[in-house]
């Protein structure tokens, strides 16, 4: 089953009246759009009150980022980015003109991300869990009611366990993909950005040395079409001096799946395939 979050967007139209007209001759006819926030994992406690969470969460993750891009037709007509310490984070406002809206959704809680309203592109420095999501809206003079938006996930997860205990001296693991994606295309929803052998370093703290089962988490962009990519890895000293080694030939990635894999780096046995998340849609079973 898919992790979605959900939009539900409620319109706030407030309309003047004085005491000796009634209201309902008021004429809606001449106006230029909407005024529409969308809350995020809303309740509707009654009419006139709403209570909602600020948390955008994913796996026990809460998200850092919000972005909202507003298009009318190929022109971008406004744009929103909102964080985890706005007042208003998870419940944008949103003010649209009379005519057909894509609004492209995007949250995540991935590091040094650069948004690029030319190249319509959004990437980051460090990939970690992004939602995603392109809704149309059509909006007339007379818009009203509710919406609601679902967000999808548009990451793939590398998945590795490390069966052997970390050696003394152990200072990084690191993961080093043939091809990985750090950027998105927000009019499409595609990976763009690729990334050729570039190194994706895990520090190794010094509680964890002994410790067996050491589970590495990488997340990229990933289409909904499975491909594949090598991806080395390997354990260095704070020196550079490399303690173990592994290569994974062509491991198949798929947009929210998780690619899980366990194996030594620090002796030659065999490697054996992990359960995967039931939040994600079903695994790949692989080995090295």
């Amino acid at each position: 089953m898919k992790k979605t979050f959900i939009f539900a967007a409620m319109m706030t139209a407030l309309a003047a009246c004085s005491t000796d007209e009634p209201q309902q001759k008021q004429s809606t006819d001449t106006r230029k759009g909407a005024t529409i926030t969308f809350f995020v994992d809303s309740t509707i406690i009654d009419l006139k009150t709403i209570a909602f969470t600020r948390a955008l969460e994913a796996d026990g993750k809460s998200m850092t980022d919000l972005w909202v891009l507003d298009y009318v037709g190929s022109t971008l007509s406004q744009q929103l980015h909102q964080t985890s310490s706005d007042e208003d984070f998870g419940r944008p406002t949103l003010n649209l003109s009379v005519g057909s809206h894509h609004i492209y959704f995007i949250a995540s809680r991935g590091q040094g991300a650069t948004l690029s309203t030319t190249d319509h592109m959004l990437t980051f420095t460090k990939m970690l869990d992004t939602f995603y999501k392109d809704y149309e809206i059509s909006v007339t003079a007379t818009t009203n009611g509710s919406r609601s938006v679902t967000l999808d996930r548009i990451v793939t997860k590398l998945q590795t366990t490390i069966t052997d205990a970390i050696p003394e001296g152990a200072a990084t693991f690191n993961i080093i993909p043939a091809t990985w994606y750090y950027g998105i295309d927000y009019l499409t929803g595609e990976p763009t950005a690729a990334a050729t052998d570039q190194t994706i370093t895990i520090n190794i703290p010094a509680s964890e040395i002994g410790v067996s089962n050491e589970l590495l988490n990488v997340y990229g962009f990933s289409g909904s079409d499975e491909w594949t990519t090598d991806v080395a890895l390997n354990c260095k000293t704070s020196g550079g001096s490399v303690l173990g080694t592994a290569s994974l030939t062509d491991v198949p990635l798929k947009r929210n799946r998780i690619t899980s894999l366990s194996g030594p780096l620090f002796s030659a046995n065999g490697l054996t395939t992990v359960s995967l998340s039931a939040d994600w849609d079903t695994p790949h079973e692989g080995t090295w």
